[in-house]
């Protein structure tokens, strides 16, 4: 590299699929292949799957059973390397050719910044879901801000960050992963952004078409809770987000039921006895409260 030539940003880049949809996998390859600016080390984990015919320099992570969906994206870290972890699902792909080399830029200027999520959309329809809006205000994708849980289908964060938050949570196997890792970024004394001006690519899907969604869904929030924060911040987090849904359930008995098994399943078991984590600082839980979001609900 000349004198006053600037290095390019680069990436490790892990691509979890189970090897099922080859077409939007495929995409997602494309995407990536086509950034500008940036340097690239892409492992292809296979969860209970062995990949084949990756694009050359492709790395593939063969898992012979399906470990989940975070622990599956753990298992790709220790083979790449890059200043940056990107993260991307196999249904997802990059919208503009200059994406990374973009985020690379913001957590340049913005060095408290610890993870970044751009808005999510389907290019091929004009009512993305809100629920793809990682925040409480949901009037408008456009707007960035602050978040506390993020989509997990496309993320970026400086790898040093990551290693301090301790990675995903792997027992969670499907569920809130998301908000844990966020957290994680907040108590490492960096804050979580939601790009909104910045875009990726996913189809509008039902996010049920997950067998026992209800069920893990009660069960993670349960354990977050639990794992992370202090009571009675844990309490009031966890009852408030039952109100929640048992009002939105009301007319739906069996998800109800599965979201009661889920509740009463967190409460009595624990994934994380053998890797187990500190809960929140007491100062991260009032900065996440000044910064518009305490952890009640």
């Amino acid at each position: 590299m000349s004198a006053g030539t600037a290095a390019r940003p680069s990436f490790g880049v892990v691509i979890l699929t189970m090897g099922n949809r080859p077409a939007e996998l495929q995409r997602a390859f494309d995407s990536l292949l086509a950034q500008r600016g940036v340097d690239l080390d892409v492992a292809v984990v296979g969860n209970g799957w062995k990949p084949t015919g990756l694009p050359e320099g492709f790395k593939a992570v063969y898992l012979p059973e399906n470990l989940g969906i975070p622990a599956g994206r753990n298992a790709g870290v220790p083979h790449v390397h890059g200043q940056y972890l990107f993260f991307l699902d196999d249904d997802s792909w990059l919208l503009d050719e200059g994406f990374l080399l973009e985020a690379a830029r913001r957590f340049e200027r913005h060095p408290d910044m610890g993870l970044l999520q751009p808005r999510i959309e389907d290019p091929e329809r004009a009512d993305s879901p809100r629920r793809w809006i990682p925040r409480l205000n949901k009037r408008t994708a456009a707007v960035p801000s602050n978040v506390f849980h993020v989509g997990e289908t496309c993320l970026v964060m400086p790898r040093h960050i990551f290693a301090q938050t301790g990675g995903w949570a792997g027992g969670f196997w499907y569920a809130h992963e998301g908000i844990e890792l966020a957290w994680r970024v907040w108590d490492t004394g960096h804050r979580v952004w939601y790009a909104g001006d910045m875009r990726v690519g996913h189809p509008v899907v039902d996010p049920r078409r997950h067998e026992e969604f209800f069920r893990l869904n009660a069960r993670n929030r349960v354990w977050l809770a639990r794992r992370n924060l202090h009571w009675p911040f844990s309490w009031a987090y966890v009852c408030s987000w039952a109100l929640v849904e048992g009002i939105r359930l009301r007319k739906d008995r069996r998800g109800l039921r599965q979201y009661a098994a889920g509740w009463r399943s967190g409460w009595r078991t624990s994934p994380w006895y053998a890797h187990p984590r500190p809960k929140l600082k007491w100062r991260t839980h009032l900065r996440m409260a000044l910064a518009g979001r305490p952890p009640v609900i």
